[in-house]
């Protein structure tokens, strides 16, 4: 039986992949489940036709991203910590503040998109990765200066 997976599925495959597999496998358990689809040659059409359109849609998604990343590469940031006399910071810098330090200079980045290399607890400059899209991330400096 050949079936349309709808989701991820260990040793199976992966999302909009086709594959074959035993009938009462597909019949009793996947498709009461949701997680895939019976692929009937008018499912096929409709699907090859969607895989169609995303890649369309994602190369777009893509290339934008990549446009970002010029803008962003080599650009430094800075972020305000309150700060002893020695240069430790109350605290940490964390990627929240990154964010905001991202969007005031006009870039919309969500959080979880940067990622810090180490612990930012002192005054200086570091390095944050920013995923821009799955295949595209660009390295920015951050610097850390007393408020």
């Amino acid at each position: 039986m050949e079936i349309i997976l709808k989701e991820d599925i260990t040793n199976l495959g992966l999302a909009n992949d086709i594959v074959t597999v035993k009938n009462g496998y597909g019949r009793n358990y996947l498709i009461p489940k949701g997680l895939a689809t019976l692929a009937t040659p008018s499912a096929k059409k409709v699907h090859a036709e969607n895989l169609k359109q995303r890649a369309h849609k994602e190369e777009k998604i893509k290339n934008e991203a990549q446009e970002i990343a010029k803008t962003l590469d080599g650009k430094s940031f800075t972020v305000g910590a309150k700060a002893s006399s020695t240069g430790k910071i109350f605290g940490s810098v964390n990627t929240i503040q990154i964010a905001e330090a991202l969007t005031k200079a006009g870039f919309n980045v969500e959080r979880k998109n940067i990622k810090l290399a180490d612990d930012v607890k002192e005054l200086g400059s570091f390095k944050a990765t920013v995923k821009l899209h799955r295949e595209v991330s660009v390295e920015v400096s951050i610097e850390v200066v007393a408020e």
